[in-house]
């Protein structure tokens, strides 16, 4: 039940060249830093990522799209990121955009064990191309499909060893939908209880959709993009 390993570079030891990984955060907010890092290190290629973006040029998912670690990328947003820009008209990169709301019920859908779900977004665009229709009520509808992983990278406030997480704040976007959705779920969290020191109805995702857990370390706290409102003279 213990599913404490030593390091981050352990936990994504068994990932392999042309995996599919969910990643959480929105923007620069709740990525699994530490193991972010640790893939870096690791060197694997042709990776197919779900993430609601790529980072920044520099910073959090950026840092394998710079290393050319990454095949395709499924994201609802890429505008941070100038690498991500230069490798897509370059035709260097496969990207699908979804938009955002989709992108959440479709991973949500892949955990839950559902076919599929018809949505009223993107009828009319782009997004719409190839896919199933259907009229409903009156109003046309998209056949979208469930999205899974490998493998999930889920940052975590809180975890105790069984693999019980607490989220916190605005780091809970895709983070417990994820954890289902994948078939080995791997998180980081900077706070590692023991078993019971987390109230039951405080648990955000059940340990059971949990595979492995690192204590997170030296954390940079990316900021996205500083604003400074001058002072009142």
């Amino acid at each position: 039940m213990n599913k404490l390993v030593a390091s981050a570079d352990a936990a994504v030891a068994d990932v392999k060249d042309g995996a599919t990984i969910m990643v959480s955060g929105f923007g620069l907010c709740g990525n699994p830093e530490n193991l972010i890092a640790a893939l870096h290190r690791k060197g694997v290629k042709d990776l197919v990522l779900v993430s609601n973006n790529c980072g920044t040029t520099d910073l959090g998912l950026g840092v394998l799209l710079q290393a050319r670690q990454i095949r395709k990328i499924v994201a609802s947003y890429v505008g941070e990121n100038k690498e991500f820009e230069r490798q897509y008209l370059g035709g260097e990169l496969d990207v699908e955009l979804v938009p955002q709301g989709t992108l959440a019920e479709r991973i949500r859908a892949g955990g839950a064990g559902i076919g599929g779900f018809y949505t009223a977004t993107g009828v009319g665009t782009q997004v719409a191309e190839g896919k199933e229709t259907r009229v409903i009520d009156g109003r046309e509808y998209l056949l979208e499909l469930p999205l899974k992983a490998d493998f999930a990278l889920v940052y975590a406030w809180k975890a105790d060893l069984w693999g019980n997480l607490v989220f916190r704040e605005t780091t809970r976007n895709f983070g417990p939908m994820m954890c289902a959705a994948a078939a080995t779920t791997i998180v980081e969290a900077p706070n590692v209880v023991a078993p019971g020191e987390i109230d039951p109805d405080a648990v955000h995702t059940p340990g059971i959709y949990v595979k492995r857990v690192v204590k997170g370390e030296r954390y940079e706290k990316w900021i996205e993009r500083r604003t400074v409102q001058p002072r009142a003279r």
